[in-house]
């Protein structure tokens, strides 16, 4: 069973930046996928990016242009670089790792995410 370990959330103004970082206690090397989503108050859960084996990214259109996902393999991490952050940002944000592709994948406990003033 694999674990995946969020971190990296907080409070931040409008307009600031954070960097969520997710490790995984296993290899991320050759994996399918790896992804962030998110979950706002009420709301369901949506993927908002994704890197996949052989170095192709997807972001959610709401992500484009602000947010970045990448790998650092030998620590086992994925990373979300969030910048220009909104207050429609705000959610709990969950890493995801795919092992293959129609796996159901393994979740990570959620590290909040706030934007305010």
């Amino acid at each position: 069973q694999d674990q995946l370990v969020e971190s990296g959330g907080g409070l931040v103004q409008p307009g600031g930046s954070l960097r969520l970082s997710c490790t995984a206690s296993g290899s991320i090397v050759g994996v399918f996928a790896m992804g962030w989503y998110r979950q706002a108050p009420g709301k369901q859960r949506e993927l908002v990016a994704s890197s996949f084996r052989g170095g192709a990214t997807q972001y959610a259109d709401s992500a484009k242009g602000r947010f970045t996902i990448s790998r650092d393999n030998a620590k086992n991490t994925v990373y979300l670089q969030m910048n220009s952050l909104k207050p429609e940002d705000t959610a709990v944000y969950y890493c995801k790792k795919w092992r293959y592709y129609a796996d159901s994948g393994f979740w990570g406990q959620g590290t909040q995410v706030t934007v305010s003033s």
